[in-house]
């Protein structure tokens, strides 16, 4: 794989890192054990499998132009032992030990200089079940191209691409670099395009932006650079049957659950709730189907507000259905949540000095990351072993204590908190009333 520039959205998420915010994407993979799958065996064809991904084996350098930028390039001294270790944990309670890991896990950059990303097989369940804890920088992949990069580590993708690399691909003939008049015509266009989107998402940023309503919240607590992890698992039937009774989609209603679980949780907490729903932040994919691996992160969002204030979850869901209806007529590339479409449009020079004021300016948009990553639908092992779990996780933006990330696998939606750990030291108590959330809202549709 040759050098490749950062794309302007990657070359952000580079520069906006910092020692207590790291930019890194999340998954906990929980599998069940096989007959003869030894820890180190297991460690051995994770490392096998990542080392055969030709995009892990890439790492950001320096370049002179353009001024600022970055580029990937391969590791000539690409070692896969330094990215996939083996962590053994006592059996007595290995769920929440899996999980306190994977919280202090996630407060550690990455080491730059190599390939951004690290595994970590997890063992020592009483039943012989492990864990995989996976980190890969947003610079390396957007939701779904974490998702398309890390499928490559379990059997049945692994095998297929295999299969793949023995057939011969039809050689395709070079194509000129000139462009041509339409092609000029085109780009020109393109461009102006592009300039009045950017200047609307900018001035609908300054609309959006207001002063904190929140007053004294764990939601707005100062960063402490600490992280914890929460999780929970919801039943996908009973989601589909809240949605085929109020209609709208899946992550309407998982949305509604996320607002419902904020106000049980902010109110057995004894906080009184805002004067101004706090507003989440939900990114949407602009990566067009078939796009090549090496077109970096495609990100959009929309703006919803989070109805923690209505007591009624029936009229909370309607609140946030609206919302989303009202989004996607619009379309990702408009609106106060597009934001980051307008890193598409700034020399890599404003990213590296920018970037300072570009994380805390996450503050004043939004209170909340919500998040839905798209897996495959086939049932997946590793090294034979099945998956039982996997939660997403997903990385807390400069002045954010909360970050929820959701996943359908296997019949259950899986969801991964990350938080600040002393802003939200319950984190699973608000798991808990998630699911508390989506059982009010199974019960209203039962006795409507």
């Amino acid at each position: 794989m040759s050098t490749e520039l950062l794309a302007p959205l990657d070359l952000a998420f580079w520069h906006l890192e910092s020692a207590e915010h790291p930019m890194h994407l999340g998954a906990l993979a929980v599998f069940d054990p096989a007959p003869g799958s030894g820890d180190e065996e297991l460690v051995n064809v994770l490392a096998a499998r990542a080392a055969a991904i030709p995009r892990l084996r890439m790492c950001v350098r320096g370049v002179w132009l353009p001024v600022g930028g970055a580029a990937w390039s391969e590791d000539k001294h690409f070692d896969v032992t330094r990215h996939v270790r083996l962590v053994r944990l006592s059996a007595a309670d290995f769920d929440a030990e899996v999980r306190d890991l994977a919280g202090e896990l996630m407060e550690r950059p990455l080491e730059r200089g190599i390939p951004p990303w690290e595994m970590y097989v997890l063992t020592g369940g009483a039943d012989g079940s492990f864990a995989v804890l996976v980190k890969m920088h947003h610079a390396l992949a957007d939701g779904m191209r974490a998702v398309a990069i890390g499928a490559g580590i379990f059997d049945q993708i692994a095998g297929a691409r295999a299969v793949a690399g023995t057939r011969r691909r039809k050689a395709v003939p070079p194509r000129s670099w000139l462009p041509g008049p339409r092609q000029v015509a085109g780009f020109a266009r393109d461009r102006i395009e592009e300039f009045g989107q950017a200047v609307g998402i900018g001035a609908s940023v300054m609309r959006a932006s207001r002063l904190d309503l929140w007053g004294d919240s764990a939601l707005t607590a100062s960063s402490s650079g600490t992280r914890r992890m929460a999780t929970a698992v919801l039943d996908q039937t009973d989601v589909l049957r809240v949605r085929r009774a109020v209609g709208g989609t899946a992550n309407d209603v998982l949305i509604a659950t996320v607002a419902g679980g904020l106000r049980r949780w902010l109110l057995e907490r004894g906080e009184e709730l805002p004067g101004a729903d706090p507003r989440a932040l939900v990114p949407v994919s602009r990566r067009r189907p078939g796009a090549p691996p090496s077109s970096g992160n495609k990100l959009s969002a929309y703006l919803v507000g989070l109805p923690v204030s209505e007591p009624d979850p029936w009229l909370r869901l309607g609140v946030v259905r609206d919302a989303m209806d009202r989004n996607k007529a619009a379309g990702p590339s408009r609106g106060a949540g597009a934001v980051a479409v307008l890193a598409d449009q700034l020399p890599p020079l404003a990213h590296r000095f920018g970037a300072s004021l570009a994380g805390s300016a996450a503050r004043v948009l939004f209170d909340v990351l919500v998040t839905s990553v798209p897996l495959p639908r086939s049932t997946l092992s590793l090294g034979g072993c099945p998956l039982r779990e996997i939660y997403p996780m997903a990385p807390l933006a400069r002045g954010q204590a909360l970050a929820v990330a959701l996943s359908t696998y296997g019949g259950r939606v899986h969801v991964g908190l990350v938080a600040d750990g002393k802003a939200v030291p319950d984190a699973d108590r608000l798991a808990a009333c998630m699911k508390e959330e989506l059982a009010e809202l199974l019960a209203e549709v039962l006795t409507h």
